[in-house]
């Protein structure tokens, strides 16, 4: 059986991560392709629960250390119960957040130790990487406006401009890491746009 594709979609706050991901899943399926929508943190019932305790309270109520300890909790849990068993059966899959935004999130805006991140990503991750990540940047404060007008994870948003500009560039550093795996698409062009480059940075990558 042919081994599925995993792709992440990161950014910040109102980047437009969920809509894209909806219009790249429709073209796949269109095209004949299995696909499985998920996300993080959350997309197995028991990360959904871990969900629960990091998106609501107040900013301050976990620590960046205890939030990278519930994150990867959570995403164990996802891999073991959704993510590689769709791959194994040649799904493609499409994840709306994975481990970059632990890095950026807890790590790049919270300040949690880079070498407890990277201890958790290889001990829980176990290989299981995407082979291609979209990171949607734009302007912090145009993804805080765009995410208030939504109504969203209201304790990440309440994090302060200042956190969500650190974030940013924790995503842009990590796509500067790894450009193999990682681009850059301009989430401040209208939606059409997006989408179009999205579509096309994933026919040129992996032919789909």
């Amino acid at each position: 059986m042919t081994q599925g594709f995993f792709i992440s979609f990161e950014g910040g706050e109102g980047a437009g991560k969920s809509t894209q991901i909806r219009r790249l899943a429709d073209r796949l399926a269109t095209a004949g392709h299995d696909v499985i929508v998920t996300r993080e943190p959350g997309g197995s019932p028991g990360a959904e629960a871990i969900r629960d305790l990091l998106v609501n309270g107040a900013a301050d109520r976990w620590s960046p250390v205890t939030e990278s300890l519930l994150m990867y909790a959570a995403r164990r849990d996802h891999l073991e119960r959704v993510i590689r068993p769709a791959l194994a059966r040649g799904a493609i899959v499409l994840c709306d957040r994975f481990a970059d935004s632990t890095r950026a999130y807890q790590g790049a805006g919270g300040d949690a130790p880079a070498s407890l991140i990277a201890a958790l990503e290889a001990h829980v991750l176990g290989g299981t990487v995407p082979v291609l990540t979209l990171i949607l940047d734009l302007p912090a404060e145009v993804g805080l406006q765009r995410a208030e007008a939504r109504g969203g994870a209201a304790r990440f948003e309440s994090k302060g401009l200042a956190f969500h500009e650190r974030l940013r560039a924790g995503y842009l550093e990590i796509a500067r890491q790894e450009p193999e795996r990682c681009v850059v698409i301009d989430a401040n062009a209208p939606l059409d746009a997006v989408a179009a480059a999205i579509s096309d940075v994933v026919a040129q990558r992996l032919g789909l």
